[in-house]
């Protein structure tokens, strides 16, 4: 049996529906900025429980100009985690700031207990990220945020529909970024991203900045940039986005069962933890392994398409020497990195897909 990590090829098998909307897009000549934009926005925003959503051109877009309108530049200090996928630091980065790391807790996502001795005169954000589709603890961070006087950025490019306490991630903090990458849970036939906010004023702020700083064809307000989520992006977004409720049922449905199944497998095989109240959408269903890269090698050749996201935490990436940091100085973010594998359970597979990856997972330990 093959079991595929990759889902497109199921998701969009009905491909002729998305291109009559696509024929009737290009047949209108609404391509930027065009009224499909503004339909997607809406829903987006009502999805995720805030009131404004900005397309852009990718989920790395929306962080950037999120921390940009918030102020955040040269000499500045941002908070996040190691355990995140490059994106994440390399916007702090591009906006002329240090990022600050701070280790993860249990659940690869940041450890709110670790952040305040992180904090200096310097700081002026923090970037928790809901790394694989788990939440990280946004009570916690946005209490540290209010005393210290300090923005935050959701990175919520892997987790759209999580949720806390029903609390949707996105709508805790200053503003949240979204990705709409092919492989995210809602996807646009290419790169896109969202930036959601519950401010007005920095909603129009995005706006502008998104579009060259145009308020009109002929006025520029401010310097801006290029990166408008494309109409033609944003017709496959309103047509797949009804499914997200459906997408994301079936895949904690598909990670309880290989919750289950893979529960009495003890130091072999490690689930991390699951808080009560989190709603865990699941981009990507990792755990903890022993003898990770043999396992690896055994699943593909039992046709299971197992992946390392990712081995090298981004304290330790080459890019990031400058940082000065060394192996040690983020232990639980550096044994995740040598011990982590993501087994395949998108919204597309069937019960016994499923079962056989965890039946290969078993065999793999003489269960």
């Amino acid at each position: 049996m093959h079991v595929p990590f990759s889902y497109l090829d199921r998701q969009f098998a009905d491909v002729d529906t998305y291109l009559t909307d696509v024929r009737a897009l290009v047949r209108s000549g609404d391509l930027t900025l065009g009224r499909a934009l503004g339909e997607f926005e809406a829903r987006f925003a009502e999805h995720v429980g805030a009131p404004h959503a900005v397309g852009v051109g990718s989920g790395t877009d929306a962080l950037i100009l999120a921390l940009k309108a918030l102020g955040i530049g040269a000499g500045d200090e941002v908070i996040t985690t190691p355990t995140t996928f490059v994106a994440t630091v390399g916007a702090i980065v591009a906006c002329g700031a240090r990022p600050v790391f701070v280790d993860s807790e249990d659940g690869f996502v940041i450890d709110p207990a670790l952040i305040e001795r992180a904090i200096t005169r310097r700081t002026k954000a923090i970037v928790p990220v809901h790394y694989t589709g788990n939440a990280a603890d946004m009570p916690a961070i946005m209490a540290i945020a209010q005393r210290h006087g300090l923005k935050v950025v959701e990175d919520a490019c892997q987790a759209v529909g999580a949720s806390i306490d029903d609390r949707p991630v996105g709508s805790f903090g200053d503003a949240a970024a979204f990705s709409l990458h092919p492989l995210k849970n809602i996807n646009v036939w290419g790169d896109g991203g969202v930036i959601v906010t519950r401010s007005q004023s920095l909603a129009a702020v995005l706006r502008l900045q998104r579009n060259h700083g145009l308020v009109s064809r002929d006025e520029v307000e401010v310097f801006g940039v290029n990166s408008r989520l494309d109409t033609l992006h944003a017709v496959i977004g309103n047509r797949l986005i009804a499914t997200l409720p459906w997408i994301t049922e079936r895949r904690i449905a598909n990670a309880q069962r290989l919750d289950a199944a893979l529960a009495d497998l003890g130091d072999d095989v490690r689930i991390p933890r699951r808080r009560a109240g989190v709603r865990h959408v699941y981009h990507l269903y990792v755990v903890r392994a022993a003898r990770r890269d043999a396992l690896v090698a055994h699943l593909n050749a039992e046709g299971v398409e197992a992946k390392i996201h990712y081995p090298i935490p981004m304290h330790l990436q080459p890019a990031a020497r400058y940082l000065g940091h060394r192996a040690g100085d983020f232990p639980v973010a550096e044994a995740d990195a040598r011990s982590i594998v993501t087994l395949p359970a998108h919204q597309h597979l069937a019960e016994a897909e499923i079962d056989h990856v965890a039946a290969s997972v078993r065999a793999f330990y003489g269960r």
